[in-house]
């Protein structure tokens, strides 16, 4: 491992020299890949310094403890710095064996979010409408633009479907554990006599690609306009702006329908068809290796059931970790970091037991 990390220092270093070139930060695209390199090692080279400083400590209270001559009090304090920085030591060790691992060449792409009303009727759509606005709640906390991409609502300001992109930095390392069925228990707003109703939405999460990342061939798509429907004024009634897209091969169709323009539509939609078919070709690839699969968190399976938000007791459980937390309205406000994180260190904590095994 020590050998791996000096590489990665060496790695550090010359990019670090990198980013002070005149003549690279000139060069926009190759900052920016270099600047995204760099911040991908920082965290280990942080810790690994961490661990170097804990070790120095370590050797110097061990030289302390192996005079004999010097005295009991300096000795005590000796072997507690000693014992201190022998934890540190093993602490930074576990978090760069995490470190280290593999990463997931998505988490650093921005997501187009698709939000569908199962079962449950108008319930099941009002509480899309609730998952969609957590989304937006937590992607404002961290800084992240929202750009809503098609929607389907519903009279009572639900939504059978909504589908929106998410941009930032790291998003998809973040909500790429929220693909799945998602249950809700609560008195619905349109139950009179205040029973429980258990309903569900299905979220899928799709790593947003770039034309390169998938092959399309112009000939296998039929682009169709016509008339975008719900609010929106005379406008949206009058102009055939709304764009569908149908890949044959597949049978894969996608709708834009949120701008006034059909040439942004458009844009919008081949985006969502992009992202689709990236996600059936990765779907696939993480179907052929299924016995390494069964070892992480579920990431992709939209019918597997991984979470149930329950009101009444304010209760929200993770299936997939069983954990479960009594903060619903925080989450429901934005406050997810806490499953969201449990999530990611629950397969990273897998995959390193897998690595060892």
């Amino acid at each position: 491992m020590r050998e791996r990390i000096q590489m990665i220092i060496a790695r550090y270093d010359e990019i670090s020299a990198k980013l002070s070139d005149p003549k690279v930060a000139a060069d926009n695209k190759l900052y920016a890949e270099l600047m995204k390199e760099y911040k991908n090692l920082t965290p280990i080279v942080d810790m690994y310094n961490q661990y170097s400083k804990a070790e120095k400590s370590c050797l110097d209270a061990k030289a302390i403890l192996d005079d004999n001559s010097v005295e009991d009090e300096l000795r005590e304090l000796a072997e507690l710095d000693y014992i201190e920085n022998k934890a540190l030591m093993e602490k930074c060790d576990e978090e760069l064996k995490i470190l280290l691992l593999p990463r997931d060449p998505d988490d650093d792409k921005s997501v187009i979010v698709e939000i569908r009303a199962g079962a449950g009727g108008e319930e099941a759509a009002l509480f899309a409408n609730s998952m969609f606005r957590m989304y937006s709640m937590y992607a404002a906390r961290q800084g992240w633009k929202i750009d809503v991409m098609s929607a389907n609502p519903t009279e009572l300001g639900g939504y059978k479907e909504i589908s929106f992109g998410v941009e930032g930095e790291g998003v998809y390392a973040k909500l790429k554990y929220e693909s799945g069925v998602h249950r809700v228990q609560r008195v619905p707003e349109t139950e009179s006599q205040g029973r429980i109703q258990t309903s569900t939405v299905t979220v899928a999460v799709l790593p947003e690609v770039e034309d390169v990342d998938v092959n399309i061939n112009p000939a296998d798509l039929t682009v169709q306009t016509f008339r975008s429907s719900g609010a929106g004024g005379q406008h949206i009634n009058k102009t055939e702006s709304a764009v569908r897209i149908i890949h044959h091969p597949s049978g894969v169709v996608v709708e834009c329908q949120e701008e006034r323009s059909q040439m942004k539509n458009k844009e919008k939609a081949l985006k969502m068809l992009y992202s689709r078919l990236y996600e059936a070709e990765k779907t696939a690839r993480d179907n052929a290796i299924a016995e390494e699969r069964r070892g992480q968190v579920g990431t992709g399976d939209r019918s597997e059931r991984i979470r149930t938000y329950n009101f009444p007791q304010s209760r929200v459980t993770d299936h997939r970790i069983g954990l479960t937390l009594y903060k619903l309205d925080e989450m429901m406000n934005g406050g997810c970091d806490e499953i969201f994180d449990a999530l990611r260190l629950a397969e990273r904590t897998a995959l390193l037991a897998k690595n060892e095994s």
